[in-house]
């Protein structure tokens, strides 16, 4: 509070030294600090960059639930922002924090937004990134959700089975790769074809190291190869050597958590919730009208 009155006072005099300075945190853990002072700043973890181009424009706040935001615009440059680390969507949902900060003395200083970036434009050598607000947070819709299938994602919270398991996590190089979305080896003797099939590939090494992507299908080609395929390219370049993560697949079913995962207890899905063609059914002299069990 004396912090903020005492930056409070300094813009009472008229005659100020203020600079606005934003600190990203990137979802991998990797920072970034850029302010429009002509010298570089140092605080909270943070080191902001001079000579980093980037500017924000001004910024919207209300009272309500609606979205506060502002955009940032920016310069890519290999030392700051480059367009490879944007189209491998390492920024999407980084964490944003920007101050209003005096920078003869910068423990002075005053946040004035706070909230994570949304979607990212770039043309012409320049980047334009939207600032979303933490309100945003709150105009989605939580609870439970009631349905058959399994509702927790595999490893989590909710579900708590650990995917490091023995046998349903597995580390290997890349042997052939087709379009960064089709992955082929040899042989994968010890899984069955088909285990990785709505699994999860990581990237550990290389250029796309902390990407990852769904598995689509997972099986043996007429060439005797296993073949690995995923829903979309990874974002960034693989090559041959480098090091990845297949996590087992987990196709949210009853039968599949009970006997591929043995974690029945922990299955956050509801499999008697009766299908939308009960609420149409009909007595009949044919079959059993018992009241019973409708799976």
């Amino acid at each position: 509070m004396a912090l903020q009155e005492a930056l409070s006072a300094h813009l009472e005099t008229g005659l100020t030294t203020v600079v606005r300075a934003w600190g990203i945190t990137r979802t991998d853990g990797v920072t970034y600090g850029f302010t429009d002072h002509d010298r570089d700043l140092a605080f909270e973890g943070f080191k902001f960059k001079a000579d980093s181009g980037l500017t924000a424009m001004s910024l919207e706040q209300t009272s309500g639930l609606s979205i506060d935001n502002t955009e940032a615009l920016g310069v890519l440059s290999d030392l700051a922002v480059s367009e490879q680390d944007i189209e491998a969507g390492r920024f999407d949902g980084a964490k944003v924090v920007a101050w209003l900060v005096n920078w003869a003395d910068v423990s002075m200083r005053s946040v004035l937004f706070r909230g994570t970036v949304g979607e990212i434009r770039r043309a012409g050598g320049a980047f334009r990134a939207e600032l979303r607000g933490l309100s945003e947070t709150l105009n989605q819709p939580t609870g439970r959700v009631f349905q058959k299938p399994c509702t927790a994602v595999l490893g989590d919270t909710a579900c708590g089975f650990s995917v490091d398991a023995g046998g349903y996590s597995h580390q290997l190089q890349l042997a052939e790769i087709e379009e960064n979305r089709v992955f082929y080896w040899p042989e994968l003797d010890d899984f069955e074809p088909g285990w990785f099939t709505k699994g999860v590939l990581s990237v550990l090494t290389g250029l796309s190291a902390g990407l990852s992507g769904a598995i689509k299908r997972d099986y043996v080609d007429d060439d005797g190869r296993r073949v690995l395929e995923l829903w979309e390219p990874v974002r960034a370049s693989v090559a041959v050597g480098d090091t990845v993560k297949l996590l087992a697949g987990c196709d949210k079913s009853f039968s599949t958590c009970r006997l591929k995962f043995g974690n029945l207890t922990n299955f956050q899905g509801f499999p008697d919730i009766p299908g939308e063609g009960w609420t149409a059914s009909y007595p009949s002299q044919d079959g059993e009208n018992t009241g019973g069990s409708l799976r």
